[in-house]
């Protein structure tokens, strides 16, 4: 019986690279350049090429690939431990665009443990002890971590979602413009009439946490506000937040800017232990606008992170790297939005001082 145009022909399995190539109307070498060297064809015959692949469900056989190529087309990501009963929607969002950006190029992300400590760099050189991947995804990067040197010492491929913060720069990092964010909500602040900003933050040597506080301290200055005895500093711990804000809310702070979304709800619990209501008596403001900040009385206004492009940026410098190992280095800084709630109402004419 003759096949229907547009039906799959059989199992993905029994599908052959020169069935396809038969169906574009192309030659097996054109296909296999559409699978692993997309680039060096025209976007015509590209787009030909995957209608031929998707109508006939063909799947590349990775361990013949990976021997053709030289390219597992595995991309490794450590997962590291986190205090137990911690909250990580970030970086799970993160890992989701991730995963999704590198299936889209034809890679799998493989995900392994990374502990903390002096096991951190055993982890990653058992990995290429035991599995062949193309290169790293590191993220939680902090001051002296050193992933990237190590990885640059030994020609890896890598790329970081976030900066080095201390140190000579090295290889390609995608990072998100937290001290771009906590200004943004400065600056919407100061246009909602407020003037006694204060900020709630991470103890200071946290490169992510300095570089929020950071952009608040730029913004607070740039409009002649004090910033001496205005910032308090919490472990990302609701109960804790709670606890260390509590003298600048005494002190008379209209408007609470925090460093995350956790230490934000601190601030809300605060706040009614002295019988206030954000948004009508004090404004406060989070950072990451993970699903808790829509779901709280009154939903958080937060500063949200660019996750997907940020996940893209990774997956294209990584590649990138692969390709061509001597290229120069990208730094990408992307910028963060403030997505405004109820928690930061416009204060009244004349109520502050």
């Amino acid at each position: 019986m003759a096949q229907v145009s547009g039906q799959r022909t059989g199992a993905a399995g029994n599908v052959t690279l020169a069935m396809v190539a038969r169906r574009a109307g192309v030659s097996p070498q054109t296909v296999s350049n559409a699978i692993n060297a997309p680039d060096l064809l025209r976007p015509d015959t590209l787009a030909r090429v995957q209608q031929a692949i998707d109508a006939l469900g063909y799947r590349p056989h990775r361990a013949a690939q990976t021997l053709r190529t030289r390219s597992s087309k595995l991309i490794g990501y450590g997962i590291q431990p986190v205090q137990p009963g911690t909250s990580t929607p970030v970086m799970d969002g993160f890992l989701h665009a991730l995963s999704q950006t590198a299936d889209e190029s034809g890679h799998r992300i493989l995900l392994f443990a990374a502990p903390s400590g002096q096991k951190l760099l055993e982890s990653y050189q058992e990995l290429l002890d035991t599995c062949s991947v193309d290169g790293f995804v590191l993220s939680g990067t902090t001051h002296g971590d050193p992933r990237q040197a190590w990885l640059a010492q030994r020609s890896i491929p890598f790329v970081a979602f976030g900066r080095i913060w201390s140190g000579r720069q090295i290889g390609d990092w995608v990072d998100v413009d937290g001290a771009a964010g906590t200004d943004t909500a400065v600056e919407h602040l100061v246009g909602q009439g407020h003037k006694k900003i204060v900020f709630l933050g991470w103890p200071r040597g946290s490169g992510v946490g300095d570089d929020r506080a950071a952009g608040w301290k730029r913004a607070m200055q740039r409009h002649g506000l004090p910033v001496r005895g205005r910032r308090a500093e919490s472990i990302d711990d609701v109960e804790q937040a709670r606890a260390a804000v509590g003298s600048l809310l005494d002190a008379g702070a209209s408007a609470v800017v925090t460093a995350s979304d956790t230490l934000a709800v601190g601030c809300y619990r605060a706040l009614a232990d002295r019988g206030l209501a954000p948004g009508e008596d004090v404004a406060v403001t989070g950072f990451d606008d993970t699903p808790a900040a829509h779901l709280l009385t009154p939903p958080l206004t937060s500063v949200a992170q660019p996750l997907e492009a940020a996940g893209r940026e990774c997956v294209r410098l990584l590649l990138a790297r692969i390709r061509t190992p001597s290229r120069e280095p990208e730094r990408p800084l992307l910028a963060p939005e403030l997505i405004v709630r109820p928690s930061t109402a416009r204060r009244a004419t004349g109520t502050e001082n």
